[in-house]
Parts: structure tokens; sequence; C-alpha cells
């Protein structure tokens, strides 16, 4: 009886802590204004983000110029980071639309290939970033979600982990310039 007592309270603590997951993009469907990530990353955007540690205080600020262009379905997203120390920073994406809402990126700062997808307003992004600290480098892992709030302005909320530590967030919000 204690044995099955015991299973029973294993089964539905893991149930319980499946059910605490994070968000999953299939919640966002019906939301609206309907993202097309291809459309919206189309042409120039200016960006202001913090990034901050896990306490919540501000670590960086920064800006971002992106220039984005789309050949069908390969794009680049080209950054241009300007730091609050005064440093600046670089990154281009080189992404591929495989369908249904999939993409897939590269950068070469990024591990591997970045898989993301997207649904209603919402885009989800998910990839390793080498990041440097100090004189060196670490690999941490982006959670990285975008909320289209209407046809120019997107807001960016991402999660960085090591280890499954969370390290910190970044938060952006990104403005498409008018044509």
């Amino acid at each position: 009886m204690q044995r099955r007592l015991l299973l029973a309270a294993g089964i539905t603590s893991a149930a319980a802590l499946a059910g605490c997951a994070g968000p999953q993009i299939g919640q966002y469907a019906s939301e609206k204004p309907l993202l097309d990530l291809r459309s919206y990353f189309n042409g120039t955007l200016d960006a202001y983000g913090v990034f901050t540690d896990r306490s919540g205080a501000v670590v960086k600020r920064f800006t971002v110029v992106m220039v984005c262009t789309w050949n069908g379905d390969d794009g680049v997203l080209d950054e241009t980071f300007n730091y609050s120390d005064g440093t600046t920073g670089k990154r281009i994406w080189r992404m591929k639309h495989l369908g249904n809402g999939q993409f897939s990126g590269t950068a070469d700062d990024v591990v591997g290939t970045a898989r993301g997808e997207q649904k209603g307003n919402a885009f989800r992004w998910g990839y390793t970033l080498l990041l440097p600290v100090d004189g060196k480098t670490y690999e941490v892992q982006f959670d990285d979600w975008m909320y289209l709030m209407d046809e120019r302005v997107m807001l960016n909320k991402a999660e960085m982990s090591k280890f499954g530590i969370r390290l910190g967030e970044v938060t952006l919000s990104f403005v498409r310039r008018n044509p």
C-alpha cells in the first residue's frame, strides 16, 4: 500500500512539474497581428535593449541597427550592435524558411544551427551562442521569444542559460523604419 502511495505521489509530482514547463509556441497560434517573419525582418530596423543578470540588475544597454533582406526562402539579417560601454559588435544571421512556420539560422558566433518556429504573433528561437566575457568565450544557450505588437514594433525576450542554470535575460524592442 505504501509503495502504491509513493508511486502515485511520484506520478502526481511529475505531472505537476510538467505543467510548470514554460510556454509553447502553439499557445500563440490565434494571437494577432499575424507575424510573417520574412515580411517583418525585411528592410532596416532599429532595436533597443538591455541585458539583465539573474538578480534583474541591468548589466549592459545596447542599440542595434538591422539591415534585413530575403531572396525567396533565404534571408540575411545583418546586425550592428552599439553597447553602453562604447564597444561594438556584429552578427550576420543567414536564415532559411523551411516551410510551415519553421526556420533555421546560422551565424559565425552561433554553435551549429539555430531552430525556430512562428505561430500567430510569436516566434520562438533556440540556439547556442559563443559569448566573449573578459577574454574568455563561453557557450550559452538562448531561449528567444519574439512577439509582434503591430506592423512596426516587435518585443523580444530571451533567457540565457548554461548547464540549465539561468544566467540572465535580454529584453529588446524592434522598430521597423518607415519605408
